[in-house]
């Protein structure tokens, strides 16, 4: 049965080898049957969270700005697909701010049940994703029913368009048609 999938690219390069791959992704994705839509975060007014703790309690950040359209597709979706380049072994800022935006999703109800996520680095070694994966995974243990499905690293990602040489561009794919 076709999910609903969210792909959210939190590069804010344009064409950034990360966004690359969450095209990739999305391709296999739609040739699976799933109904998939892309965000990305360039160009987005996301505020950090005060800790005010009003999510909580009426399940909606009060904060006005581009992060509440972005959490209401969160909620209606299925899977969740991160798209990052890794900074000094790490997501980058503006997907970690998202994430911590998104804490109404721990209170409300919402159909998100897996997530996925798809990462480029200047790194050479696959450990360069225990940072973001290790983050990832605890905001998907704070989220009731949904898992940490699946990721792909393209490692020597440094100068654009590198991600088309590399053997994650084709796991990326693969993962994406996987999605059943």
């Amino acid at each position: 049965m076709a999910k609903k999938i969210l792909i959210i690219s939190t590069s804010l390069r344009k064409d950034s080898n990360s966004e690359i791959l969450a095209h990739e992704f999305e391709k296999g994705a739609k040739e699976a049957g799933n109904e998939v839509e892309f965000v990305s975060l360039k160009g987005k007014r996301i505020a950090f969270c005060n800790g005010c703790g009003m999510c909580q309690k009426t399940g909606r950040c009060n904060i006005r700005d581009d992060a509440n359209a972005i959490v209401d597709k969160m909620a209606r979706s299925e899977v969740i697909v991160w798209a990052a380049p890794i900074y000094y072994y790490e997501m980058p800022g503006q997907m970690k701010t998202l994430i911590d935006r998104a804490n109404c999703l721990f209170c409300t109800e919402n159909a998100i049940r897996g997530t996925y996520v798809l990462m480029t680095c200047s790194d050479e070694s696959q450990t360069a994703v225990d940072g973001p994966l290790k983050g990832v995974s605890g905001w998907v243990r704070c989220l009731q029913g949904v898992e940490l499905k699946g990721h792909v690293c393209a490692t020597s990602t440094t100068e654009p368009n590198t991600v088309l040489e590399s053997p994650a561009f084709m796991q990326a794919y693969n993962l994406g048609k996987s999605i059943e």
